[in-house]
């Protein structure tokens, strides 16, 4: 592999600890396509260097049924305030640069 190239989802989460790994996994894995796509790419690109904090965090919102976080994402629903938090705020600006 040369320098800077970056690593395909299934390579990092090799490198990755076990609870990233599974945080991983139930990205790419949520059921509804969209969701997929938007949590599973921001899980690749961001779970590496997710701190304790910020980790706990996701994992609350992947607790989160798809129709609703849909919802949220999109702007159909207001987003509650428990979820209105920076991490969330920072998917939907990723959910606006990604191609599906």
């Amino acid at each position: 592999m040369s320098t800077g190239s970056k690593l395909s989802g299934t390579e990092a989460g090799a490198q990755l600890d076990p609870r990233r790994r599974k945080l991983l996994f139930r990205s790419w894995h949520r059921g509804m396509k969209e969701m997929d796509l938007i949590f599973g790419q921001y899980a690749d690109q961001h779970i590496a260097t997710m701190d304790e904090d910020t980790l706990n965090e996701f994992e609350r919102l992947l607790e989160v049924l798809d129709r609703d976080l849909f919802k949220w994402i999109t702007g159909e629903d207001k987003t509650p305030e428990a979820f209105d938090t920076i991490l969330f705020r920072d998917l939907i600006l990723f959910r606006d640069k990604i191609d599906y």
